[in-house]
């Protein structure tokens, strides 16, 4: 169920909104303060703090600079877009459920697999079979080995 009303600005202003997050870069040319050897320095906002204290700069080094900024980078294909409304952050679900429940619609039909696996055993990485497993060592341990195999200077004991 869709209930959409005109935008107050006209569509134009809906697709300008909408552009600004499709087309965003992790962080803009402004913010970036200056480039050395040692290190990259840019403003940020710190939301923790009120008032002037709010902005602030830092410097990371270089790699670690270009780390955080390609944890902002999508996969080709992806476009970012800022959800809203019913489709919100954390409310969610909370709102879709209201939402069903005030326009009386069905609940959506959920296809959940079953509650226990049929197989606890974990795949192989090489041929996709089912693994026994035989031993599992503790933490901090070496593995033993067979009983024959351990050496001993009993030979040269008087």
């Amino acid at each position: 169920m869709v209930y959409a009303k005109p935008p107050f600005a006209g569509p134009e202003a809906v697709l300008a909104y909408l552009s600004r997050y499709t087309h965003r870069v992790a962080i803009s040319n402004q913010r970036l303060i200056r480039f050395e050897e040692n290190g990259v320095t840019f403003r940020y906002k710190d939301y923790r703090r009120d008032g002037a204290d709010r902005q602030q700069v830092m410097t990371l080094a270089t790699d670690e600079f270009i780390r955080r900024f390609l944890l902002h980078v999508l996969p080709r294909g992806f476009h970012r877009i800022r959800h809203y409304g019913l489709l919100a952050g954390g409310s969610r679900k909370d709102c879709l459920a209201l939402a069903r429940q005030l326009l009386a619609a069905a609940p959506p039909v959920t296809n959940d697999p079953p509650a226990e696996p049929d197989d606890f055993r974990p795949p192989c990485s090489c041929c996709g079979g089912r693994m026994i497993v035989i031993e599992v060592f503790e933490r901090c341990r070496q593995p033993r080995g067979p009983p024959g195999a351990r050496t001993t200077n009993r030979e040269t004991a008087p």
